[in-house]
């Protein structure tokens, strides 16, 4: 299974959370996963950790290579998953989730999220 976290459950997987649940952390090391994070989450990281959002504990340098250390593939952000965010449903404001979504539905991958609104937009999202 491809499978896409968003970038709080990218950050408690490398961390590895007690805010990780059983379930995603048995999805995410599953042999036949291969885990996925996406350049939105680094600019989402990049951002909020520039603003010193308590949420973001590392920047998105440091994000980048323990992302890489945990052997996780890094998805592009590309002119397709931009446009196809404009047909999605207005369910969710946040644009970093928005672009989540829309390369989960394009590409296709599972997305793996906590956040309840996200997961309205899919029966293949995945909430945790």
């Amino acid at each position: 299974m491809n499978l896409l976290l968003d970038t709080h459950i990218a950050l408690w997987a490398i961390a590895d959370s007690p805010k990780l649940s059983a379930q995603a952390r048995d999805l995410i090391l599953a042999p036949r996963t291969t885990v996925w994070v996406s350049a939105v989450c680094l600019w989402e990281i990049a951002i909020k950790h520039g603003l010193s959002r308590g949420d973001m504990p590392v920047s998105a340098q440091e994000a980048l290579r323990y992302f890489r250390q945990a052997g996780y593939r890094l998805l592009a952000i590309e002119p397709e998953h931009t446009v196809a965010v404009e047909t999605l449903p207005a369910y969710h404001q946040d644009p970093f989730d928005r672009l989540l979504v829309a390369q989960a539905l394009v590409e296709p991958m599972r997305l793996m999220t906590h956040d309840a609104t996200m997961a309205r937009y899919s029966d293949t999202i995945i909430q945790v």
